[in-house]
């Protein structure tokens, strides 16, 4: 498969530019024009392009890819040297960030709502990012603590309960990765427990105050499903052999 053929594919299927971003989407640096085999993987880190370098991967397609809006433009230091690596070996790098938290099918949340068992019946926030449903078990007779021990054991991480544990859960709200800042979106939605990734300091007071209970239960743990999904499409849809590596990662 031709490389243009490959991110264009990709564009189109995941919406590249329907959404406002604070990266480029799709191609990000270009490697050589012929893509058979496809590493993917949560963040474009040192380690998974030295993994795409040493097994011989012709392209790199992440959640987490380079050139946010905000930072530093100069390519020095661990810039330098990722980006030396890719082109040094013709290596591609694809990078889809919020494109593919919100895909339907294929998306960080609605692989996670997989993941846990929910169902998912609709959505909140900024450009429809977060997700709201039904817990797994009958709505009502699973408590907050209760879910909080489900993502322990599925997500194989320890999440971070803050609020009443013992509230009865009939709709769960959900954004996986850095999506605190929806908390109180989630609670207009009619949430009784939300999670997300991460967690700030007012986010425990709105948890306290609100009564409704949130859980943080990792940036990394909970945004690894989306791309191992479009590695899986990718075998499947168009023929490639892509592989998906979850690289150790304590958030």
């Amino acid at each position: 498969m031709q490389l243009r053929e490959l991110h264009e594919y990709l564009d189109a299927l995941l919406e590249a530019s329907r959404l406002k971003d604070y990266c480029p989407n799709g191609l990000q640096v270009e490697g050589r024009p012929e893509v058979r085999h496809v590493l993917c993987g949560v963040t474009a880190s040192q380690a998974l392009v030295d993994l795409a370098v040493r097994d011989g991967y012709d392209a790199v397609i992440v959640h987490h890819g380079y050139f946010w809006r905000g930072e530093d433009g100069r390519i020095t230091g661990m810039r330098k040297r990722r980006l030396q690596a890719l082109l040094a070996n013709d290596v591609s790098l694809i990078a889809y960030h919020l494109p593919l938290d919100v895909h339907a099918e294929l998306g960080n949340n609605a692989q996670f709502a997989r993941v846990m068992g929910w169902a998912g019946e609709g959505r909140f926030a900024d450009q429809d990012l977060g997700w709201f449903g039904r817990p797994a078990a009958a709505p009502g007779t699973e408590t907050a603590g209760a879910i909080a021990r489900s993502l322990a054991a599925r997500l194989g991480r320890e999440p971070m309960l803050v609020g009443d544990a013992e509230r009865a859960v009939h709709r769960v709200a959900w954004c996986t990765g850095a999506a605190q800042d929806y908390f109180e979106q989630a609670i207009a939605a009619g949430a009784d427990l939300y999670v997300s990734g991460e967690i700030s300091e007012q986010t425990v007071h709105l948890a306290r105050e609100s009564g409704v209970p949130y859980v943080a239960a990792g940036h990394h743990a909970t945004e690894r499903y989306g791309i191992r999904a479009v590695a899986q499409h990718l075998c499947e849809a168009c023929g490639l052999t892509a592989d998906f590596v979850d690289l150790p990662n304590p958030v």
